[in-house]
């Protein structure tokens, strides 16, 4: 019955895609795995699950376990993570703006955003056109790898709206075993988000395919990756007073009658990875005795000899010499099959990690309004198809020397060389304005090393450093370090975490080149930034409290920042066009940040918080607020002891600042131009909702922006907060 109403449910392509999954994962998977207590994941220790046993009518057991892992993305490592099928919060995995509300965004699905909380942002990298729609993104060293008993499907929808102004995502997870140590797997991820305001549809598309071996000599992990994004840019609306104050407007208007300053225009990105790390370990295979309490009792002569032929148990008989010798191999025997176990023991791994990148960048821009841009480079304002490609070829040979290979060895030593070559092609010009394709090559060479205790209870660190010899490049250098100490205290588990680091980068490629009709620069002379952190954080498990406080220093910060400049039209209509420029604050910008999380349980009611401080010294180069909130209050209970449901609701909050404008032309984030900026912010979201799971489905109802009215509601000037808006979500996991 499912099946057959789902695409009267659900819109177009949306539902043809989830409709087809699920009749395909049906057909090959018809077996569900349902578990008895109602569907909660069983902890087995670290990161395996227990995902349940079959119910469906046969006798046959479906064995059942998972555990999933990412990768360090440079040698390989592996890190054990959580998988993401946890109930909690299920109904905030598909908002824009983050899990607590964290990220400034356009509005729409999966539109670029930017975190509020600067201790949470990255490095611009070197295709940093990508760097704004890590919603939806997905990095070799974020992904999700899977070993499983059975072979797993998970199927997930989201939506909103109308066909009209609505939101769909579907996404599809797929992974299975070869064999204990071996498996594969893939990920299918496609999302629509029509908008609620004009010209501001957003479709992206990613397929990602994986697999990996884990045995005793060698490990592997390759992964290739595939994104096609493009965003629709509207420029924001007209006039912020739709918003602010409706009331000046002779009737209703809805979000989709507010005019928008640009139409026909989009940003699209087109991204291919290809990842592999691989390593060998030469090492030694050490045996295991049991204990004494387990180690079964040996048979006796009579017994050994039994397991013989008759023949040889005859001709044994008349030779005492041999029948001793026999006696005593199987003895031998039992002991080896009985008694020890074999594990292997890595010495040393040569690693090898291969990654190639390919990005296409097109900007399009079919009505551009006139005086809407203070700069036209070349061409037609309105048949604009800036194309910028950007290619990279990353290789890196380490030698490690593994951590515990003896009682002496309480660390590995790691030491690694890197050799890149990017390549870059921008829009050029000639000496009489006819367009041509400039190229920029670059290479560097690098090394580095890297000493980290992973294994133990109390003590873990994290230890590496790389500067870079020669090239493009030469003198960056990073030097990072992590540790961790578990304890207990008054009965509670007590952590604390360190983090420091200190950064001598150099400014990415498309903040020293870049070249449109509307935006051109070449900034050969920028300086190394230097970015210094010291960050520590305090969990308590007990009472829920997690306490993160850091510092940083940043020199030489580079920054897009939007620049207006002033006109006046024969009319007498006056305005201001926009252009997007770089720039560096040659002197030091300081940063304090305290993030405090506490949650409250009492009985079936809670109350999660967060709260976050910050202070910027220089706001006009890195601007932030003062305060961030979020309060999520809910209650937790089962009905009929299998259906587990949280009903509650929950708010975002932040003091007004001078939030960070957005340029069209380049799909980045900048700062405001003095003349105009104005602040966002001191404005409530509250959202109210249904999380539901049931054995292995889970499903929400979402009322999004509840207090939807008169009020200063902008993340970005001129973006505003969608709407009400009514979401509903499913993801329901397969089991062969």
């Amino acid at each position: 019955f499912f099946l057959v109403s789902l695409p009267v449910i659900m819109k177009k392509k949306a539902a043809f895609l989830l409709y087809l999954c699920l009749h395909l994962s049906c057909s090959l998977y018809a077996q569900l795995g349902f578990n008895p207590d109602g569907g909660s994941m069983e902890n087995g220790g670290t990161n395996h699950f227990s995902w349940g046993r079959d119910t469906t009518g046969t006798d046959e057991e479906i064995p059942m376990g998972l555990f999933m892992w990412k990768l360090e993305e440079r040698l390989g490592s592996i890190i054990p993570a959580e998988n993401d099928t946890m109930p909690h919060h299920f109904q905030n995995s598909n908002l824009t703006d983050g899990y607590t509300g964290q990220y400034n965004t356009l509005g729409n699905l999966g539109s670029p955003r930017l975190s509020r909380l600067y201790m949470d942002r990255q490095p611009a990298g070197q295709f940093l056109f990508l760097q704004p729609y890590d919603f939806f993104y997905t990095t070799p060293g974020n992904f999700l790898f899977a070993n499983t008993k059975s072979p797993i499907t998970n199927l997930s929808y989201h939506s909103c709206g109308s066909r009209d102004n609505g939101e769909d995502r579907i996404r599809a997870y797929f992974a299975s075993n070869i064999n204990k140590i071996a498996g594969i797997g893939f990920k299918l991820d496609y999302l629509y988000g029509r908008g609620y305001y004009n010209n501001q549809a957003n479709s992206q598309f990613n397929g990602t395919l994986y697999g990996y071996y884990r045995g005793d000599r060698y490990n592997m992990h390759a992964w290739i990756s595939a994104n096609h994004m493009k965003m629709g840019e509207n420029g924001g609306i007209e006039d912020d007073a739709y918003i602010t104050d409706p009331a000046r407007f002779p009737q209703s208007v809805k979000s989709r009658d507010i005019p928008t300053l640009l139409a026909r225009n989009w940003n699209r990105n087109d991204d291919q990875t290809y990842y592999l790390t691989h390593r060998y370990n030469w090492g030694f295979y050490k045996e295991e005795e049991l204990p004494d309490s387990l180690k079964p009792e040996m048979p006796s002569d009579a017994e050994l000899l039994t397991a013989l032929s008759d023949s040889v148990r005859t001709l044994l008989q008349t030779d005492t010499l041999r029948r001793q010798t026999t006696i005593d191999s199987l003895r031998q025997d039992f002991i080896n099959d009985m008694g020890l176990t074999r594990s292997f023991l890595p010495v040393t791994s040569l690693i090898h990690t291969l990654k190639i990148h390919s990005l296409r960048h097109v900007n399009y821009a079919y009505e551009t309004p006139d005086h809407y841009y203070t700069h036209q480079y070349y061409g037609n304002p309105n048949a604009v198809r800036d194309r910028s490609r950007g290619f990279s070829v990353k290789n890196t040979i380490g030698l490690s020397l593994r951590e515990g290979f003896n009682k002496w060895a309480k660390a590995g030593l790691t030491a690694f060389a890197t050799h890149e070559l990017r390549e870059f092609r921008l829009p050029g010009l000639t000496n009489e304005g006819f367009p041509l394709r400039d190229v920029y090559k670059e290479n560097n060479v690098s090394v580095g090393g890297e000493l980290s205790k992973t294994t133990g209870k109390m003590l873990h660190f994290n230890a590496n450093g790389e500067v870079v010899l020669a090239g493009e490049d030469a003198g960056q250098f990073e030097v990072d370090g992590k540790a961790d100490v578990n304890f207990r205290l008054f009965k509670d588990t007590v952590q604390l975490a360190a983090h420091a680091f200190v950064k001598h980068l150099n400014p990415s490629f498309f903040f020293r080149h870049y070249h449109s009709q509307f935006a051109w620069w070449d900034n050969r002379h920028l300086d190394q930034e230097l970015r210094t952190r010291i960050e520590g954080t305090l969990t308590l498990q007990r009472t829920r409290t997690r306490l993160r406080i850091g510092v940083e220093n940043v020199s030489n910060y580079t920054y897009f920042a939007t620049q207006k400049t002033p006109y006046t039209l024969e009319d007498g209509k006056q305005g201001y066009s926009n252009a997007v420029n770089v720039r560096q604050k040659s002197g030091n910008v300081q940063l304090f940040s305290a993030i405090l999380n506490q949650d409250f349980k009492w009985g079936i009611l809670h109350w999660d918080n967060e709260a976050a401080y910050q202070t910027s010294s220089n706001q006009d180069v890195i601007p932030l607020p003062d305060l961030s909130l979020y309060s999520n209050l809910y209650i937790v209970f089962r009905i009929a002891k299998v259906l587990r449901v949280e009903l509650g609701g929950d708010v975002r909050y932040f003091t007004s600042y001078y939030a960070p404008d957005y340029a069209p032309c380049i799909g980045q984030f900048t700062t405001q131009d003095e003349q105009t900026r104005m602040k966002l912010g001191n404005y409530p979201i509250c959202n109210v909702y249904a999380n539901l799971h049931l054995k292995h489905c889970r499903m929400y109802v979402l009322a999004n922006h509840v207090n939807a009215g008169t009020g200063n509601s902008f993340f970005v000037p001129h973006y505003p907060v969608n709407p009400l808006t009514i979401h509903f979500g499913l993801s329901w996991n397969f089991f062969n």
